[in-house]
């Protein structure tokens, strides 16, 4: 089976009232330790409101992650491709590739808050159509050609990138939830997807459903969709024990859901958790949840069931969240890092074969014993200390020791 790669996704989502200067930084931090830990991907969004979300340029942020990290990819998640003019995009996404030495991953989307599109101006029912008609544009220039277009809400002349990506094909990716606009996109143009968290079996949210209308999309217009290019979010949170888990993401998971989702964004058919039990509850133990609260083990098998319903996908990434402390927080990355990549992709199927091959053949093995044995009865003084020697208390017990006090008696 092929490997998975991992990543992590920062729309951000961060309470009022920690200092913005200190939560970027450790915003950049996280970054840091994403690729230290070996991550393949980091993605991080553009909003313009909300109090929870203050990243407003997405390339800025990566431009600074890139002086901080060495190789995972670095994922505009998403630009909102209708707030800004087609040609500066792509000159700033061209910039940002040579920045982060072709680590650029170019993420777009219709634009997720209305409340960001009130203050623009923008109609939401064009933002879709805007959407697409910016990525055609892009693509071309990204190809090196001089484009003239004329548009209702841009213009451009004799237009021409003075340099293309550092990459010889940056990767194009759409943010995808739950209108078929993001995978019928990617189809059409056969890029990159990204599905913004689903387990659902069936019903327009089930993921073959979506791949489904990428799928009818590419066939339309000639072009073809890799599931390898298939990221979907999931969240998490794990620790030793679930109940180390729980106790740990409860009570931010409730705040994140009752003062962000239900409090700011008014989101429609959500009610407030009545307590921290009760938001792990719903959030991580109910059918067809795309969240896990517990161990290493549960997200393992979170994500093989992710395979199997899909179909197979080609990147998980993870929804960064403050549900628990900064410090646990971190050390969930890390666990996940050391124990779950590493599970998913047998990277220790080798190391565990190894180990049953000696247990299983321990028999085989026993020459060397003899082996040592043969020496200690050659010398004299040796053979003599033998029958006295008690147990042994030794730092590191010799591999090829024979059984002393069975050899004595």
């Amino acid at each position: 089976m092929p490997r998975i790669k991992f990543g992590a996704f920062l729309a951000p989502h961060h309470p009022i009232g920690e200092h913005p200067m200190l939560q970027f930084r450790r915003d950049l931090d996280f970054v840091e330790q994403l690729d230290a830990l070996g991550y393949d991907e980091f993605w991080c969004g553009e909003h313009h409101s909300s109090g929870w979300e203050m990243i407003a340029s997405p390339e800025m942020f990566l431009a600074a992650a890139g002086e901080r990290t060495k190789r995972i990819k670095l994922g505009t998640g998403v630009i909102s491709l209708p707030y800004h003019h087609p040609f500066n995009v792509a000159q700033r996404m061209v910039q940002l590739d040579y920045m982060t030495g072709g680590r650029a991953i170019f993420g777009s989307g219709p634009g997720a808050l209305a409340s960001d599109a009130h203050t623009l101006g923008i109609d939401p029912m064009t933002q879709r159509d805007r959407q697409d008609e910016a990525i055609a544009i892009i693509r071309r220039l990204f190809n090196g050609e001089r484009v003239t277009a004329k548009s209702d809400w841009f213009t451009m002349n004799d237009a021409a990138l003075q340099m293309r990506p550092l990459q010889e094909d940056m990767p194009f990716v759409v943010a995808s939830q739950i209108s078929p606009s993001g995978m019928t996109l990617a189809g059409k143009y056969g890029i990159g997807i990204i599905s913004l968290g689903s387990m659902s079996t069936q019903g327009l949210m089930a993921l073959p459903t979506q791949w489904g209308f990428a799928e009818d999309a590419a066939k339309k217009h000639g072009q073809t969709v890799s599931r390898a290019n298939w990221r979907v979010l999931l969240s998490w949170h794990v620790a030793e024990t679930r109940e180390q888990a729980r106790r740990e993401a409860g009570p931010g998971l409730m705040r994140w859901h009752n003062e962000y989702n239900v409090g700011t964004l008014q989101r429609p058919g959500l009610t407030a958790f009545a307590s921290p039990d009760d938001a792990v509850d719903k959030t991580a133990f109910v059918e067809g949840a795309a969240s896990v609260i517990g161990t290493p083990d549960d997200l393992v098998t979170m994500i093989r069931n992710l395979m199997e319903a899909s179909g197979g996908v080609g990147v998980v990434i993870g929804f960064a969240h403050d549900w628990a402390n900064p410090e646990n927080t971190r050390r969930s990355w890390d666990m996940v890092a050391r124990y779950v990549v590493p599970e998913i992709n047998g990277y220790i199927d080798g190391l565990r074969k190894s180990q049953t091959f000696v247990i299983e053949n321990r028999a085989i093995f026993e020459r060397a014993g003899q082996a040592v044995m043969a020496k200690i009865m050659e010398n004299e003084k040796a053979a003599a200390a033998l029958s006295v020697t008690g147990p042994g208390r030794v730092a590191i017990p010799a591999v090829n020791a024979p059984d002393l006090q069975k050899a004595k008696r």
